[in-house]
């Protein structure tokens, strides 16, 4: 039973990943200033996710644990609002980098706040990895980013909060709370954003990412939670770091250098490598389990 839900969870955070890994893609193609994209796409989830949350007893169970879920809805508002900033103020490749400093915050916050033990594993693939990202950038110029690159480190703090709340909490219904999340982006957005005078390439291109790509990235990812530790989901944000630079590389046509290919390969392999262990170890629990039983 644990080795299935590890199984599903790892499904579920690297599908939500791949996902997730067309955003800086979208957010350049979107062609718009990065308020409107924040507004636009935050109101799309709104009304996709808030849509769903009518059905069933979605709203009733956030009164359970209301100011949980109302600090995952304003720290998913947060994640949305300061990643589509920082694409604007800064290269996808920096953003990206920043980003992935994710898995350290969220192992930070389970060990301060869950008292949760961080496997040694998971300590040396978060350190493997993050020397992958400084390969990936080694020599990139940063001159001008500053707040681009401040964006995507509270973006990264964020994002590391957000899951340990989901971990600590995991009754918390995440369709209505991402949805809240979008409100939330959108309301901030809109004092800045100038959302009717867009063309309509952009506002089908914010259709996708509104009502589509990030609800379904979003609700998987933040649903891995119940059945991966925050700091293991966090680290798969790490995957999207390689994908994104692939994808900006074969539409955009923007080359990745030769560090790059070699830090993302070593990401993608210390992923692999931990997700083999984690399978082992709970299918070595299960047998233990089922031996005591007999």
């Amino acid at each position: 039973m644990r080795q299935n839900s590890y199984r599903r969870g790892l499904a579920m955070v690297f599908t939500g990943i791949v996902f997730l890994s067309f955003d800086s893609l979208l957010i350049r193609l979107a062609g718009t200033e990065g308020w409107n994209i924040v507004f636009w796409r935050g109101l799309f989830m709104f009304c996709a996710l808030g849509l769903a949350s009518c059905f069933g007893n979605r709203l009733a169970t956030l009164r359970t644990n209301a100011k949980a879920s109302l600090a995952c809805a304003v720290l998913l508002g947060l994640i949305s609002s300061l990643f589509v900033l920082a694409v604007m103020n800064a290269n996808v490749a920096n953003v990206v980098v920043i980003l992935s400093s994710a898995p350290l915050f969220a192992a930070l916050f389970s060990r301060a706040f869950l008292h949760e033990q961080i496997p040694l594993r998971t300590m040396l693939v978060i350190g493997v990895c993050m020397f992958g990202m400084t390969l990936v950038f080694v020599g990139s110029e940063t001159g001008g980013m500053l707040v681009g690159n401040l964006y995507a480190l509270a973006a990264a703090a964020a994002v590391g909060g957000n899951l340990t709340l989901l971990r600590r909490y995991p009754s918390i219904d995440r369709i209505p709370v991402i949805a809240g999340g979008g409100f939330l982006s959108a309301a901030i957005a809109l004092p800045m954003a100038h959302p009717m005078a867009l063309s309509g390439h952009s506002y089908s291109v914010l259709a996708l990412m509104g009502l589509l790509q990030m609800p379904l990235a979003t609700v998987l990812i933040n649903n891995a939670t119940r059945y991966l530790p925050s700091a293991e989901v966090a680290l798969f944000y790490l995957v999207e770091t390689v994908l994104g630079t692939l994808w900006v590389w074969w539409l955009l046509g923007e080359s990745p250098t030769a560090f790059s290919m070699l830090g993302g390969s070593m990401i993608i392999m210390a992923l692999l490598v931990h997700a083999w262990l984690g399978l082992r170890r709970e299918s070595n629990s299960a047998l233990h389990c089922e031996g005591s039983i007999q």
